[in-house]
């Protein structure tokens, strides 16, 4: 189990909120549909870790995947 990738991660999460602040604070049609995806994205990873926690996955599986979306949102975001 390898934890080097865990200080790109933290970057890579605060440049994600601070692209979604920028976004928010626009406003417009641009900034609801944000914030509403943010909420059922947030909504659905937490239930998809529970489930993978409860099946007996190991807490770095989870991370890995909530990673995988957080780069998903950074490429989408800065764009």
């Amino acid at each position: 189990m390898s934890y080097f990738w865990w200080p790109a991660f933290a970057v890579e999460i605060q440049l994600v909120i601070w692209l979604r602040w920028m976004k928010l604070l626009t406003g417009g049609q641009a900034a609801n549909v944000e914030a509403f995806g943010m909420v059922v994205e947030k909504i659905g990873a937490a239930q998809q870790a529970a489930v993978s926690l409860s099946q007996g996955k190991s807490a770095d599986n989870v991370a890995r995947r909530y990673r995988r979306k957080v780069r998903a949102n950074l490429r989408r975001l800065s764009r």
